[in-house]
């Protein structure tokens, strides 16, 4: 997609006068959210009439920039709709028909439709393409049964990204559809997974007979595969994208919790921890640096598999700039606050650095595992970065049916 030629100084011109038209600090989120969406600001790269002014990507972080610096409210996209702004937008910007794109894109930036991604199942994880959730074709809709696994905010979602099985006698990938899935339609039901943290932000879906009208599958039958790798990249390089900031991030915090409780340590075990910090910090603001690079080097509109350096980069880092946390905190890191709820940390508890370093060091196991586990991030850069010899596979070229599967 070509870029259109905007300066700097204009597309910060440009933020003010949405914030002029609408400020954050007076209204609620839909309402602003809405007008920038509207203003061109959404995702500035995305075409006009869609949330964007047809820029490079890069120029997103000057609208960002002057969101900070002249309103006390900024929203994190992330925050708002993770799976439907790092995922679900630019799947449908890609293969979604102009309805989908009219009806759907403002309510994801905005929050008001919250997605999930339905592709892991219980038999098939790391390897989505061995699914065996099917869907029927009935007429104008189809049908489909199966059950989905460890699916992020599918108790509070509007809308899921479901790839299934449509042609069992095919190889597997080539057998698979991706349909945008109504969450409230007859016939889904979704169960909590309870987490190390006491939360159940993941669940499972069971899809008992849905129909879903065929004119909600995304790209052409059989497309499943092609349509799950536009997902699957977007959510890498969300995922791995790192602390838009120098300093910011999980490092930021580690070094605000090293300055309340340096006092503490003494000797070798303070001049250790301190070591550890900096090599942390260099780390995090190398991460930083190599997302930026990574984004850059990526193909304009969907990033190729230069997304998984940052994700399997972050996913390491992170687990031990939580660990070194809780070294930090000391005995005040033994005891985590008890409670089920079907809900993530609000605002207030992110800036609570103790209570959310407790909480992190649990959570951040997920990250080597989620959205592509830490073995198939390296997997992915050794043969479509590096070039290296792809690992063996077995059922390239059998019908999905006639693959062996454990019973």
């Amino acid at each position: 997609m070509a870029h259109i030629e905007m300066s700097e100084q204009e597309l910060r011109e440009r933020t003010r006068a949405l914030l002029e038209a609408s400020n954050p600090d007076r209204v609620d989120q839909y309402t602003f959210r809405g007008v920038q969406y509207d203003h061109g600001l959404a995702w500035v790269h995305f075409p006009e009439g869609y949330g964007g002014l047809g820029l490079n990507p890069k120029m997103q972080a000057v609208v960002n920039d002057e969101l900070r610096k002249n309103a006390k409210t900024f929203y994190e996209d992330l925050n708002i709709n993770p799976i439907g702004i790092g995922m679900g937008a630019p799947v449908v910007l890609t293969h979604g028909t102009d309805e989908m794109k009219k009806t759907l894109l403002r309510r994801i930036f905005t929050g008001e439709d919250i997605w999930c991604q339905l592709f892991s199942e219980p038999g098939a994880g790391s390897d989505v393409a061995g699914l065996s959730s099917r869907a029927v074709r009935d007429g104008d809709d189809w049908v489909v049964n199966g059950q989905k696994v460890w699916t992020t905010l599918a108790h509070i979602s509007r809308w899921g990204m479901l790839v299934t099985r449509t042609n069992p006698d095919v190889p597997k990938h080539l057998g698979m559809s991706y349909f945008l899935l109504d969450m409230k339609a007859p016939g889904v039901e979704v169960l909590p997974l309870y987490q190390i943290t006491g939360e159940a932000e993941f669940n499972e879906v069971f899809l008992n007979d849905v129909r879903i009208p065929h004119e909600r599958m995304l790209g052409d039958e059989g497309d499943g595969w092609k349509v799950a790798i536009t997902t699957l990249m977007n959510e890498r390089t969300a995922l791995g994208g790192g602390s838009g900031r120098r300093g910011g991030g999980p490092v930021g915090v580690l070094q605000a919790l090293w300055k309340q409780n340096a006092e503490r340590h003494s000797g070798a075990s303070r001049a250790v921890l301190r070591d550890k910090i900096t090599q942390l910090a260099i780390k995090s603001e190398l991460l930083r640096l190599t997302s930026h690079r990574a984004r850059a080097a990526s193909k304009a509109g969907n990033p190729g598999p230069e997304g998984s350096v940052g994700k399997l980069a972050q996913a390491e880092l992170y687990k031990k700039v939580w660990e070194c946390s809780l070294d930090v905190l000391g005995a005040d890191a033994l005891v985590y606050e008890p409670g089920y709820e079907l809900r993530r940390p609000e605002a207030e508890e992110r800036r609570d650095h103790l209570l959310y370093a407790k909480y992190q060091f649990l959570r951040s196991r997920a990250n080597s595992i989620e959205g592509g586990t830490s073995e198939i991030m390296r997997n992915i850069l050794g043969e479509r970065v590096l070039g290296l010899p792809g690992e063996p596979r077995v059922d390239k070229d059998v019908a999905w049916k006639d693959v062996p599967r454990g019973g």
